[in-house]
Order: structure tokens, then C-alpha cells, then sequence
């Protein structure tokens, strides 16, 4: 078994350049900015914003796994081999069967997003080391209507997540502390993960600050990158250059320019 070594971050390819450090992966790639800016637009509708959701998570997840989970060589006779014997076998890397995935779905922007990272890792694993846990959570905002903390008020995760890898997929990564709250939960009831992957298709540099200060195990792939309440001249500059003037978040802590709230969208429920 290999584990796969993530490639560099400093640009090129479909990876935007930036400075935040080796554990953070911002993809820019024009196919995933295109649905991310068509789901994000007032008149997308609900039937392209499911698909929207779906198809960016699953092409984030991809890149995320293949450079975050071990993998193996593999053997497999395809239907040809009763014909052609071993020349009918298919040789070549696959994710290892020997990784231990739990993918954590949290209610209620994280639902879609997690069903999608599991029926796609079940393409390529056995089900017997995947799995799909569940966190109840929500956001309580303070006077100012700024996010004061976050309840959890339900949890179902079957069992421990010590050297596992967890996926915490979610449409919007605003301010982390939902991430926060999760990891914090998992670490102390269920064992401590070899590695976390946040995968928030958007996210703020709030959001990067909070996850890359939750421990060296914890990984972000991002699909877009929005630092729209920064000044004029932060914007201008590679991002990362001045971490402390940059910012994603409104008043309400909604991202900017971001999408709304992808949670009520998806659920077709507001308040």
C-alpha cells in the first residue's frame, strides 16, 4: 500500500496559486467555476442547483482522494478473461481497500453533499470500509446577528473514527466553526481520525484560518475561493499575501459574493 503525497499548491494545473500553506487546495478550474457561479446565480432553479451541488462536490471529492488516501495495485479479470486469460485481467492503482472512510454528513447544508462522497467513494471501495455518519447542527446567531456558537443536537456515527479517514463535505465554508464544533465532537466520543478533509465547494479565508488551526491532520480542499469584503488592494494580491486583511464574511456572516444560504435552498426551506 502507497499513501499518495499530495502535489505542490504554489499553481498551475487546476489549482489556484495562493499562500495559505501546503494543507489548503483551492481549486481553479473553469468547468467547476462555471457551475459554481450558475448555482450561485438568483435565477438558477432548484432542479440545476441539486445537480449543480452534486456534480462540484463529487469533482472536488475526486481530486481530494486521489491525493489524500492510500492506494494499491490492483488485479481485476474483466469479462474478457474467459476468453483471452490473463491478458484479460486489468492492471493499474486504485484507491486501497485497506483505507477505513467515514464521510460526515452535517444537517442540513452538508446532506446532499454527503450522500454524493458516499455513492461515489462506493463506486471504487467496498462498503465494508465506508461509511456515512451523521451530525445534527445548527448555527445560533448573537444580538448582532453574527454566528455565537453552534448547537450540535444529534449524532449518529456508528462506532469509532480512530485512524480513520473522515470527508466533511458542505456546500459553504463561512466562518469554520461548524468544522470546529464537528472535529471537536468526533475527537473527544469517537477517536481521533488520521486524516480530516473539509470540502466546502465555497469558502472564505475565515473558514481556511479556522481549519488550518485545528490540527496538522486536517486538510481543505476548496472548489472556489470568495474574499469578497476585502479591501481593493487585498484583492489584488495573491491570496494569502495579507491573511489578517482579508475577509469573505458579510455583517451576518454570509459570504460575499458566495451563493446565499445553500442550506434553505437545497431544503426548499427558509428560517
Amino acid at each position: 500500500v502507497q499513501v499518495a503525497q499530495p502535489r505542490p499548491v504554489a499553481g498551475g494545473g487546476p489549482w489556484l496559486r495562493h499562500l495559505y500553506g501546503p494543507r489548503v487546495h483551492v481549486l481553479d478550474c473553469p468547468w467547476t467555476n462555471g457551475a459554481l457561479a450558475r448555482l450561485s446565480r438568483p435565477d438558477c432553479t432548484y432542479t440545476e442547483l441539486v445537480a449543480a451541488v452534486r456534480a462540484t462536490t463529487v469533482r472536488l471529492l475526486t481530486e481530494a482522494v486521489a491525493r489524500e488516501v492510500p492506494t494499491a495495485d490492483a488485479a481485476v479479470p474483466t469479462r474478457m478473461a474467459g476468453k483471452h486469460g490473463d491478458a484479460g485481467t486489468w492492471r493499474g492503482r486504485t484507491l486501497s481497500t485497506d483505507a477505513d472512510i467515514v464521510v460526515l454528513d452535517v444537517i442540513r447544508g452538508g446532506m446532499l453533499p454527503a450522500q454524493a462522497c458516499f455513492e461515489h467513494l462506493a463506486l471504487s471501495l467496498p462498503t465494508d470500509r465506508l461509511r456515512l455518519a451523521h451530525l445534527s447542527m445548527e448555527r445560533i446567531a448573537g444580538p448582532d446577528g453574527r454566528v455565537e456558537r453552534v448547537d450540535l443536537n444529534g449524532a449518529k456515527l456508528n462506532g469509532s473514527l480512530e485512524g480513520a479517514c473522515l470527508i466533511v463535505p458542505d456546500p459553504m465554508g463561512a466562518t469554520g466553526s461548524t468544522l470546529q464544533r464537528a472535529l471537536q465532537y468526533v475527537r473527544e466520543h469517537h477517536g481521533a481520525p488520521a486524516r480530516t478533509l473539509a470540502l466546502p465547494l465555497i469558502a472564505t479565508p475565515e473558514f481556511i484560518r479556522t481549519a488550518t488551526s485545528l490540527g496538522d491532520d486536517v486538510r481543505v480542499y476548496a472548489g472556489r475561493l470568495d474574499r469578497g469584503t476585502s479591501p481593493p488592494h487585498v484583492l489584488a494580491q495573491v491570496p494569502g499575501t495579507s491573511p489578517d486583511l482579508e475577509s469573505g464574511l458579510d455583517g451576518d456572516d454570509y459570504i460575499v459574493p458566495g451563493a446565499g444560504g445553500l442550506g434553505e435552498l437545497l431544503s426548499n426551506s427558509w428560517g
